[in-house]
């Protein structure tokens, strides 16, 4: 008997649960784009997680129709790697903000890089601590005279007299620490940002999509027009398995590209050699006696 095959459309992946954001919130563009990259890989909601850790864009997961874990401030990424290892048929999505990713949770992000699971982290980049009502995050941008900031512009509640200390470039550390897909998008750029998403979903190994998602009531500075004017798309001459062109492309001063910056396809992964360890020590026994196997065979 022919089994149907089931196809999934971007209102599948829906829940009951309704976002909660602020109006004009970036993050309602972004779980736009997650729903139909989902769509475009044709997940199986039933074999899918999407886990999170802290902050306004960690609530994501209440609003996808698939399993969700709602983590600890910065703790999304070692959440997640344990799923894929518990579970590497499932499909595991990590989503969270700048804080979160980039701050929490920074101390995850090399290593992850080195153990290259097979899952995909998209960060809501809004450059502040929404949440907590706009303090500054590690990439709440010093003002570039090339971009036509004020010098002035970041009088926030942490920084009274003024934003001082330089931001981090996720991107350039991204590719610095070899993170074997490494994508930037941006939440007024659904379409883009889909495809790009999907890349990633389908991409082996651990996937970074840094989304550019404006915060309306905690960031006056980084706007959507301010985004709209200030990205472009990835070079069309790119080769993003060019590492030193990826880094270059990612120091650039005169805008922000956003497309698929650096792929390192192939790269090994410690869950590859978990596997090989599952095949060799039988795939048929139980936990127990394959961890017997392994321990005598170790001593």
């Amino acid at each position: 008997m022919a089994v149907e095959t089931v196809v999934f459309a971007p209102k599948d992946y829906k829940s009951d649960l309704k976002p909660i954001w602020c109006p004009g919130c970036g993050d309602f563009g972004v779980l736009n784009a997650l729903y139909k990259a989902m769509s475009m890989c044709n997940l199986d909601p039933v074999q899918t997680v999407v886990v999170s850790g802290i902050g306004c864009s960690s609530r994501l997961p209440g609003f996808v129709n698939a399993y969700g874990f709602h983590g600890v401030h910065g703790r999304a990424l070692p959440i997640a790697t344990g799923i894929k290892a518990a579970r590497p048929e499932l499909n595991v999505i990590v989503v969270g903000g700048d804080g979160d990713g980039y701050s929490i949770g920074a101390g995850h992000f090399p290593h992850c890089a080195r153990r290259n699971p097979d899952i995909t982290y998209l960060i809501m980049n809004n450059n502040t601590y929404g949440l907590t009502k706009g303090q500054v995050s590690p990439t709440s941008m010093v003002p570039l005279a090339s971009l036509g900031q004020k010098i002035d512009s970041k009088r926030w509640k942490t920084t009274p007299y003024g934003m001082v200390e330089d931001s981090i470039n996720p991107i350039a550390q991204a590719i610095a620490w070899d993170v074997s897909f490494v994508a930037r998008g941006f939440s007024y750029k659904p379409n883009q940002l889909a495809e790009t998403l999907a890349a990633g979903i389908n991409h082996k190994g651990f996937a970074l999509i840094d989304a550019f998602s404006p915060c309306p009531t905690f960031n006056q500075d980084q706007t959507d027009d301010f985004y709209k004017d200030h990205t472009y798309d990835v070079p069309a001459d790119h080769d993003p398995t060019d590492r030193v062109a990826a880094f270059a492309l990612s120091l650039r001063t005169d805008g922000y590209p956003t497309g698929i910056i650096y792929k390192h396809e192939g790269k090994s992964s410690l869950l590859d050699e978990q596997k090989h360890l599952r095949e060799y020590y039988g795939a048929n026994s139980d936990t127990t006696q394959g961890l017997e196997k392994l321990f005598a065979k170790l001593q």
